[in-house]
């Protein structure tokens, strides 16, 4: 394990400093280092030799490692804790100032202080009459409800009279990840709401996946709705570029925008426009216009208004539960425990719902993209790293594909195992036995009879996470507590989770090959041969 690093942390930062970032400013450091140590020692002596099969013996503990809200019902008795362990990381998080940094976010202070912004994704899903809710944002949603009841009703049709049955979003990040995760995720409980109609997403920059989108689709009957906050994003304007050759010279009534930038839209032929504030960050960005309008679109009004009401309920549920039974604050310090104390660099999110199939990937953006960082909240270098690389894939796709390492595998890789209740007949009963059966292999383990080739060690922690079904209300909770737990463990890690300064970087270097002005001489030597290659298929398609 790392030590001493907390005292080489306090060493790169300029002493007696004091911090002028209000509620997003470190903790006091010593209180932050008291309780992280003294969790690091008790987790040393205490815990970190007990075997899982050993601490799964003790009943009081397992239902001690239990919490519910919302319809979802967590159990992280097959963590490498014991009841004090739990005692132990609450006061971390009380040292952190989690409470306050959470109270705060909700009042709509500056918690990006990098970009100077408040983080106001929880006035999305707010009620006119919460105290968090923005006016503004009540009115575009009642916008967008109201013009997805004119699309389906028909009376809103495309340039030649024609329903526009299909919908076509296109963006890219934040802009799709979470759109598309939930469309998946609605997509068989509100079937009979999305008869007759598409909905088709459009985010990588390759033309064959603008192709295949397009493929099918009639542009009379479609709908594109082009989503950037800047209107400038390379990969959304190249692809909407391309859609707009598709629909044809009367493309203006077949597309509208989701854009903090009305005039740019207005300069690329969108007529309607729908907004967001810049106090929303892409992967946080769902409930908004962005996530709003095409599933609107596709299910209409009820199944939204249910997935922000599950949305809003998780918000109070974390604003109001202590936390020693708050569901993103225990996640966070399970995150925080495996990351920062046991120094497991990886987590894997395995759905067992193939309506979550892409969960794992929107989890994967939101929480890499936010506490992937090298330095504070205050821009001093971390000495040790924050965030964890998530992977994952649907059970029981997964067991058949990486699985193998999960259970024998040098490498502890703890696990999150998401399970459904409500399923119909055997086949959903065969896949919950093996939602609990791979947790319990991965902690108890198995001797293999002797053969080691055949030995899974165990001590491999995971937690189960069960839904009570997957609709709207409770993707919609399960969707703001993955939120809630990333902004938690950012505050943890001490990082700012709303920014993301590392995603531009690649892009500015792009920018710079366009211009003729590659950075190395490998990449001059790549483009020669892409080029070279272009024109030789070029010609041969010309013979």
């Amino acid at each position: 394990m790392r030590f001493a690093t907390l005292a080489l942390l306090a060493a790169t930062r300029a002493a007696g400093t004091k911090s002028s970032l209000g509620p997003a400013a470190l903790a006091p450091q010593q209180q932050r280092d008291a309780a992280i140590d003294a969790l690091r020692h008790h987790v040393n002596e205490e815990v970190e030799q007990r075997h899982l099969r050993d601490l799964l013996e003790d009943e009081a503990r397992c239902n001690a490692c239990t919490a519910e809200a919302c319809g979802l019902y967590l159990d992280f008795a097959r963590q490498k804790v014991t009841v004090h362990t739990i005692d132990l990381l609450i006061n971390v998080a009380r040292a952190c100032n989690v409470e306050e940094k959470r109270d705060a976010m909700f009042r709509g202070e500056v918690m990006n202080p990098t970009e100077n912004r408040s983080v106001r994704h929880v006035s999305l899903r707010a009620t006119r009459g919460d105290p968090y809710a923005i006016e503004e944002a009540q009115d575009t949603l009642d916008r967008v409800l109201d013009f997805a009841r004119a699309v389906r009703s028909r009376h809103v049709r495309g340039s030649s009279g024609e329903a526009l049955v299909d919908v076509v979003a296109i963006g890219i990040g934040g802009s799709s990840l979470g759109p598309a995760c939930v469309h998946e995720a609605l997509a068989s409980e509100y079937a009979s709401e999305a008869d007759g109609r598409r909905l088709r997403f459009i985010a990588n920059v390759d033309p064959v996946e603008t192709e295949m989108a397009l493929r099918d689709l009639d542009p009379a009957s479609t709908l594109v709705i082009v989503i950037s906050k800047t209107f400038t994003t390379k990969e959304t304007m190249l692809n909407a570029a391309l859609v707009k050759t598709w629909l044809g010279e009367q493309y203006e009534s077949h597309m509208c925008a989701v854009t903090a930038a009305a005039e740019k839209a207005r300069a690329f032929g969108c007529e309607r426009i729908f907004g967001f504030g810049d106090y929303v960050g892409g992967r946080y960005s769902v409930w908004s216009p962005v996530g709003c309008l095409p599933l609107a679109l596709q299910y209409g009004v009820r199944p939204v208004r249910e997935l922000l009401r599950g949305a809003r309920a998780m918000d109070l549920h974390f604003r109001e539960a202590p936390l020693s039974e708050n569901l993103p604050v225990l996640l966070a310090l399970v995150g925080f425990l495996n990351a920062f104390i046991y120094e497991r660099d990886c987590r894997a999110v395995l759905p067992y719902a193939r309506a979550l199939s892409l969960f794992p990937r929107y989890v994967q953006q939101l929480e890499m993209e936010s506490n992937g960082k090298g330095v504070d909240v205050e821009g001093n270098a971390l000495t040790e790293p924050a965030g964890e690389v998530v992977f994952g894939e649907a059970g029981t796709p997964g067991q058949h594909s990486f699985y193998q390492l999960l259970h024998q595998g040098l490498r502890v890789v703890p696990c999150e195992f998401l399970g459904v209740c409500q399923g119909d007949g055997e086949n959903h009963d065969e896949l919950f036995r093996n939602f609990c059966a791979q947790a319990d292999a991965l902690a108890l383990g198995d001797d293999g009879g002797g053969d080691n080739h055949r030995r899974c060690p165990g001590d491999r922690p995971s937690l189960s996470l069960m839904l009570d079904r997957v609709d709207a209300f409770h993707v919609g909770a399960l969707l703001a507590l993955y939120e809630h737990r990333t902004a938690a463990q950012g505050w943890l890690y001490g990082v700012n989770s709303f920014d993301q300064f590392g995603v531009e970087l690649g892009k500015r270097l792009a920018g710079l090959i366009e211009s003729g002005d590659a950075a190395t001489a490998s990449t001059r030597a790549l483009l020669a041969r892409y080029r070279a290659k272009r024109v030789a298929r070029m010609e041969a398609l010309a013979a």
